[in-house]
């Protein structure tokens, strides 16, 4: 039994396919088919039922499976021993964001990261909260950067800063005369929200502790677009929210529609979050006093109360 005959095993179980499994492990079909079938000889167990397409993973199948990926991740952990020693902070580092982050965070952080850590290969990819959580579990990326709490088993969560949310609120709405917005002035049909999957929509339908009524409404709007958000609310077709750092890329004009929460302002918590394996755990730091430091000078606001991105 070998890494690189598990390697090929979590391949297949991931891509239900042998051809695929080789093409992404950089290897050829025979060679991978080979190794999956010397390890199942060696076990004289079947771990996949290749009669099924795509391939299903056998009931005994699952369980080398879950130990595989274990063992795959605790022998990588032997490079990171050596690299730790040697204080080598370097190689692939694979880092998800999420989309209402990336655009404002990505900025301020990656040309001060790279230049400090020019051996380290960032590999950075827009994701989902949903597919961050799942590619981290499968080992795809190796951190990333999302709102928190998520209350993960799995996950450890490092905050990296709070976010207060702003309001959006054009001189014509029904608030557009308040100087500070409180929750409870919010009435959720009414807040231009982001398309589901966003964790910022979630967050926002929390603070407004109220569910979406699809039935009232004239238009069903889906999009990821703060700015689309904001030009709908110039054309009186409501409010909405804001995460802090995107107000800063407001004209002095739109800037005149903000309006700040009373505190405890509510906010988002953006963490870094990872493997509790904690795999390459010194590129991960270095990550997060980088950003940590940059951001620091850009959100200064403490009195703030968490609202949670999880669904409810």
């Amino acid at each position: 039994m070998t890494i690189t005959q598990l390697q090929y095993v979590l391949a297949v179980a991931e891509y239900r396919n042998f051809t695929l499994a080789a093409q992404k492990s950089f290897v050829t079909q025979p060679t991978l088919s080979m190794q999956v079938q010397k390890l199942e000889d060696e076990l004289d167990v079947l771990i996949f039922d290749r009669s099924k397409k795509p391939i299903a993973v056998t009931e005994v199948g699952q369980k080398i499976v879950a130990q595989a990926k274990n063992i795959v991740n605790e022998a990588s952990r032997i490079n990171d021993i050596v690299d730790q020693d040697k204080g080598f902070i370097g190689g692939d580092f694979s880092l998800g964001i999420i989309p209402t982050v990336m655009p404002t965070l990505l900025p301020m952080f990656l040309k001060t990261f790279i230049k400090k850590y020019p051996k380290v290969n960032l590999i950075i990819k827009e994701q989902s909260t949903e597919s961050l959580i799942r590619n981290i579990q499968d080992g795809h990326i190796d951190a990333a950067i999302a709102a928190t709490p998520l209350e993960i088993e799995f996950i450890k969560e490092r905050p990296l800063y709070y976010e207060p949310f702003v309001g959006y609120v054009p001189r014509n709405h029904r608030l557009g005369t308040y100087e500070h917005l409180k929750p409870e002035d919010l009435d959720v049909s009414d807040v231009l929200l982001l398309q589901d999957g966003h964790c910022f929509r979630d967050g926002v339908i929390n603070l407004c502790k109220a569910p979406r009524d699809v039935s009232r409404e004239h238009f069903q709007l889906q999009s990821g677009s703060f700015e689309t958000l904001v030009n709908l609310a110039d054309e009186d077709m409501g409010m909405t929210l804001l995460p802090y750092l995107n107000t800063l890329e407001l004209d002095d004009q739109k800037k005149k529609n903000l309006k700040y929460f009373d505190n405890p302002s509510p906010a988002r918590e953006v963490s870094l979050i990872y493997h509790k394996s904690e795999l390459k755990i010194q590129i991960t730091e270095a990550l997060r006093d980088v950003i940590s430091g940059i951001v620091r000078g850009a959100i200064a606001f403490q009195d703030v109360k968490i609202i949670s991105p999880i669904s409810k």
